[in-house]
């Protein structure tokens, strides 16, 4: 029986049009700010969790329709508002869910408890996207002959889903976003139910069960204003500068660093602010003395000091008691002004400011700082408004490549808090500052006989100080420099510190080395001529072993041999692969496993492993929602039409659309990383490359009726697998490009591959929409992209981890390759006829 589709010509209304471009632009805002709340809330690497969950709803809503076709048969334009209208109220309920459950990520291991909240918040967060889903792909289905119209539309309002989400924390803050998208989703529902109302009234006048549907579009419409007052009354309060509604407040783990400093007595929040990147916390107690590498000669309490937070992590000081130098005659990077006396120096983005303090106690007369994030120069502005201090508004590497400037001392700043080497819970977590690429960059910036400072943690066998002594030995040998000579390490109780000098050490500069590692106490883990008597004599380490481990990785026959050998990954990072603190090996698995649960670190040292059970998973889930509509079909014959489709046509829709799937974030993903370091800022990156990717793609499901798609396709293949080496040519000859300019650059460049990415779904909906049987087979194949998006979402995150973006966009493209011959196996199959009833 050939379906009738009455709908197609009137339903498709422009009060539908811009409530779909409405709900687009709401669910996007919602599944980006949910990446900055899990940030705040919980620890970075839950924050790329959020892009598969709202992958895992919009497929799991191409699913519900294929099993329930009779949801089909609705005209969606009545059927839209109840969607909104659920997206909406879901937003709110999903994110007081998540936000009141007490979840707690350390006791995964031991608290079965926490299993059953985690599958509730997965549950609640997937809701919005299922709703939100569910309309778009109803609308695909009623209107498959507009499909690329109702693609176009999605897509468009998803980017402008992604500039209120650059535009608006700072705004309303991360909560008031929630309320923002909530009311955004309401106030599509209620446009989308505007022309029905007139039909209402007129039912509302005749018998009691037209009565009771005119009631219940009444009911409808009265919940969306309720949820939309709500939202609104939040976001109000919000915009007069109070704190909004007290339930909306977000709560933070118990174990960030937030949460411990304000359990000292007395502490007190003083200031709280958001933006795109990151909230700021500024908390004042009098348990805040943080100098880390303080020299244990120096017998006064340290100074008072205020806490900067970012995310509610990363505890950074700032001095309160800033006319009092006399503790930063004891930190390791005092040495650097003995070597340069009255330096010109440059300081790396130092949060709070104490190696600020630092270079003012050795006499520089003149501070250039980089700070990219504007709210920390607010936080911290008595010390960045000091004389002779000149804050620079960029990021470290983006100023490098601006300024021809040369300096005496560059210090890189330890502003990251401790964190376990094993826990691999902040592996995600990209540093574009502690790369090969950047220590070149640092080094090119060094006057002659100049000093670069670096300070990490010390963890024991070395890992962070020993990746840091890694990159700056590539470096100087990509220089062709004998690095042997040209490096020292001061370690204190639990940092190490690095010194990279220009020209090599001369024999004053090494007594002076040896002077005041012995007056500061702090040991010597690397000098030219270093003696084995002069090491490990003020922090003893039992196995006396730090000092030993640089000399073995200098006299390795080759760096790779040493890598291979030594118990964690110490390769030194690279702008393909910038993850600092992504130290797992293998090798490691077996401890991993066996410490689960009978260790205080995040999941039992088993961060990485979260990654892959979310990976196992995510495919789980994606397989489910695949083959259930097929086991559905042989259940529900008398329903569902997809009994009707061979094999092969089968296998067709199902590897053309979860190639395209699998494509679109193998682009945009390692895209997002690698635009962080051309945009200076990750809140550009993200939205540039989104928006531009999105409206483009748009623009080319509009436009899909009109290109000839398979040669498209097959280009898009091409220029995807190239772009790794035209990205290089790019950031290598325009990253000191002033950032107006880049972002400008960057939208060029980004526009004909968005363009291209859009052509391929809506092309493959019209081939269905030819087959008698796309009633059920569009939804299908809806879900199949997005399951398909739900696996590669989190594996692209692995893939960029281990091997890096390069080999993430190639996969990208060999996808759509490979969704370029099943298009054409599609074209050839002839149309599916019904068996005769």
């Amino acid at each position: 029986m050939e379906r009738k589709d009455p709908h197609i010509s009137r339903g498709y209304t422009v009060p539908i049009r811009i409530a779909l471009f409405l709900l687009s632009a709401a669910t996007l805002l919602f599944e980006i700010n949910l990446t900055r709340l899990f940030s705040v809330a919980q620890f970075y690497h839950f924050a790329f969790v959020v892009v598969s969950l709202a992958l895992l709803g919009f497929g799991a809503s191409g699913t519900c329709l294929a099993v329930f076709p009779e949801l089909l048969t609705r005209n969606p334009s009545k059927t839209f508002p109840i969607l909104g209208v659920a997206s909406s109220a879901s937003m709110l309920a999903a994110y007081l869910l998540m936000n009141w459950l007490p979840f707690d990520s350390f006791s995964l291991a031991w608290d079965r408890r926490q299993i059953f909240y985690l599958i509730l918040n997965y549950l609640a967060l997937v809701t919005p996207f299922f709703f939100s889903g569910l309309s778009t792909s109803l609308l695909l289905s009623g209107y498959a002959q507009k499909a690329g119209n109702v693609y176009a539309i999605n897509l468009m309002g998803s980017a402008a889903g992604c500039l209120a989400a650059l535009v608006m924390p700072s705004v309303l803050g991360g909560e008031g976003l929630v309320s923002l998208s909530s009311a955004i989703a309401g106030s599509a529902a209620l446009i989308a139910w505007m022309p029905h109302l007139n039909s209402a009234f007129a039912l509302s006048c005749n018998t009691k069960s037209r009565h009771w549907i005119a009631m219940r579009g009444s009911l409808l419409a009265l919940l969306a204003l309720v949820v939309c007052f709500v939202s609104i009354s939040d976001i109000g309060l919000r915009m007069t500068g109070r704190s909004g509604l007290p339930w909306m407040a977000l709560h933070l783990s118990p174990y960030k660093s937030l949460s411990y400093a304000l359990q000292y007595p007395g502490a007190q929040l003083r200031s709280q602010e958001w933006n795109a990147v990151s909230r700021i916390d500024v908390v004042r107690s009098g348990g805040i003395r943080s100098m880390p590498g303080l020299s244990y000669r120096y017998l006064k309490p340290p100074p008072a000091q205020d806490g900067l937070l970012v995310d509610g992590d990363d505890l950074s000081p700032i001095p309160i008691e800033i006319p009092d130098l006399e503790p930063y005659y004891f930190l390791p990077a005092q040495l650097a002004f003995i070597l340069r006396p009255d330096a010109k120096t440059l300081v790396l983005e130092p949060r709070g400011g104490l190696d600020v303090l630092a270079a003012l106690a050795g006499g520089s007369q003149e501070i250039f700082l980089t700070e990219p994030n504007p709210l920390i120069v607010e936080a911290a502005a008595e010390i960045y408004s000091l004389s002779g201090v000149h804050p620079i508004l960029r990021s470290s590497r983006g100023y490098l490549n601006y300024t021809d400037d040369r300096f005496d001392v560059i210090i890189l700043p330890l502003t990251s808090s401790y964190h376990p080497v094993r826990s691999g819970a902040y592996s995600l977590a990209e540093d574009y500052r502690y790369t090969i690429e950047a220590f070149e960059a640092l080094l090119d910036h060094l006057n002659p006989g100049g000093v670069l400072v670096v300070t990490r943690w010390m963890q024991n066998p070395p890992s962070e100080s020993l990746r840091t002594f890694a990159l700056a030995v590539t470096a100087l040998r990509q220089r062709q420099s004998h690095a042997d000579d040209l490096l020292a390490v001061l370690r204190g109780y639990n940092t190490a510190t690095l010194f990279v000098k220009e020209s090599k050490f001369t024999s004053e500069e090494l007594a002076n080395i040896r002077r005041f590692a012995s007056e500061r106490a702090f040991d010597l883990d690397y000098l030219p001529g270093l003696q084995p008597g002069e090491a490990n004599r003020f922090n003893v380490l039992p196995d006396a072993n730090s000092y030993q481990v640089y000399a073995q990785f200098l006299e390795a026959e080759s760096p790779e041999q040493f890598y291979e050998t030594y118990p964690f990954d110490v390769r030194p990072p690279t702008d393909n692969r910038p993850f600092f603190s992504h130290f797992f090996k293998w090798e490691q698995a077996g401890q991993v496993i066996a410490e689960a649960g009978r260790t205080w670190q995040p999941f039992g040292g088993a961060g990485y492993f979260l990654m892959i059970a979310l990976l196992l998973l995510a495919s789980i889930s994606a397989a489910l929602l695949i083959l259930v509509p097929l086991w559905a079909s042989h259940r529900r014959a008398h329903l569902i039409e997809m009994t009707w489709v061979p094999t092969k046509n089968k296998w067709a829709v199902l590897l053309y659309f979860g190639s395209i799937g699998i494509a679109y974030l193998f682009v945009e993903i390692p895209l997002i990383q690698k635009f962080i370091l051309f945009t200076d800022n990750p809140a550009y990156a993200i939205t540039l490359v989104l928006f531009s990717l999105l409206l483009f793609s748009g623009l080319g499901s509009q436009m899909s009726g009109y290109i000839r798609t398979q040669h498209a396709i097959l280009l898009l293949a091409v220029m995807v697998s190239t772009y790794p080496a035209l990205l290089g040519i790019l950031f290598e000859r325009s990253l000191g490009y002033p950032t107006p300019i880049k972002l400008v650059t960057s939208v060029f460049v980004l526009a004909p591959l968005g363009f291209l990415m859009g052509l391929p779904f809506p092309a493959g909906i019209r081939t269905l929409s030819a087959w008698n049987s796309h009633r059920v087979l569009i939804p299908w194949a809806w879900g199949i992209n997005g399951a398909a998006s739900v696996i590669s979402s989190i594996l692209a995150a692995l893939l960029a981890l281990s091997r890096g973006f390069p080999l993430v966009l190639i996969l990208g493209g060999a996808c759509y390759a490979s969704a370029w011959i099943m298009g054409m196996v599609m074209a050839s199959l002839n149309p599916v006829q019904p068996p005769p009833r």
